[in-house]
């Protein structure tokens, strides 16, 4: 995901629309959340909305808000079903669940206290 990052700014390389889309996919065949998230706003972009909201739903049902944010749009303009977005919600919100822990809600707490 990082290089996708690094191409798409120049920062250190020079800039490369194919190989950041590259290690976009990459990263999203790996399950990272955001890489997914970007290629869907990539998707966008070029005017391939089915695509873009596949994309979208792939990311938000492994706990990416952004995602979610996109579809509530999505669904409120009509490119979206009731049932697709209950159910992208309902797998957002279990992934989301997944991730808790008194652990990491202690960690938050002692992050936000500096």
């Amino acid at each position: 995901f990082q290089l996708s990052c690094l191409y798409d700014e120049g920062q250190g390389v020079e800039k490369d629309v194919k190989k950041e889309v590259y290690h976009l996919e990459q990263a999203a065949i790996g399950g990272h959340a955001i890489a997914r998230h970007n290629l869907g706003c990539k998707e966008k972009k070029n005017g391939r909305m089915d695509r873009a909201i596949k994309h979208m739903i792939i990311a938000a049902k492994l706990g990416c808000d952004s995602s979610l944010d996109a579809l509530k749009d999505g669904f409120r303009g009509g490119m979206l079903s009731k049932e697709d977005f209950a159910a992208t919600l309902r797998a957002h919100q279990a992934a989301v669940d997944a991730t808790k822990s008194p652990q990491r809600e202690e960690a938050e707490n002692a992050r936000i206290e500096r």
